[in-house]
């Protein structure tokens, strides 16, 4: 009898300070509760990497408004991708600082995937990647800075719509009006090198 491979169910948890509000996700009756932990912890401590982050960058004791969110960008095929951002502006500083980091699971073994275990070995994603993003980067006429492009084996990256978005951190390779840059990357157009059983992979997959 044929099954439908349904979402996971997510709830939102909220945490609350004084000037401070942080929504977060979390998994919730999941067949595999240890598959369900794994992600859910991941999840927490990533929301605390980028509180945490906020603190260092800002070199702030406190913050008149910190504000974190989520999105979820992918839930199907068994595939979890979402991002969270921190919002926080520090007294005298003169604008506000957002993160965001993404985080992209095989929902039935709650492993959290890198940039690099979604590619097949050897197959140079990195000079491929780099080049559609060169490309993007010209046709958009976007403002970087005179720095070559690189891109990291762990580089920040989430999937939605079939396609594979790389993003760069403010100030990373834009000035800071430019917000988030970033590459949407159609699967189609790197299925040569995407692994058949990775998160891409389960994208391409027909039904």
């Amino acid at each position: 009898m044929f099954q439908p491979i349904l979402p996971v169910s997510l709830q939102t948890f909220v945490i609350k300070g004084p000037g401070e509000q942080i929504y977060y996700p979390q998994i919730i009756h999941l067949q595999n509760i240890t598959a369900q932990q794994t992600m859910n912890q991941k999840i927490y401590q990533q929301l605390q990497n980028l509180r945490r982050e906020q603190y260092e960058s800002q070199q702030a004791d406190f913050f008149q408004e910190m504000l974190g969110q989520y999105e979820v960008k992918t839930n199907e095929r068994n595939v979890l991708s979402l991002s969270l951002t921190n919002y926080a502006y520090a007294p005298y500083h003169a604008h506000g600082l957002t993160l965001m980091k993404s985080l992209t699971f095989a929902v039935k073994t709650g492993k959290n995937y890198q940039l690099h275990e979604l590619f097949k070995p050897n197959s140079q994603y990195q000079d491929v990647l780099k080049k559609i993003i060169e490309r993007q980067i010209k046709e958009r006429n976007l403002d970087t800075f005179d720095e070559p492009i690189t891109i990291s084996s762990n580089q920040d990256f989430y999937i939605a719509d079939k396609a594979l978005v790389i993003y760069f951190q403010l100030y990373e390779i834009t000035p800071y009006y430019v917000g988030f840059p970033m590459f949407p990357i159609s699967i189609y157009e790197i299925q040569d090198i995407i692994l058949e059983d990775g998160p891409l992979g389960k994208m391409l997959e027909s039904g």
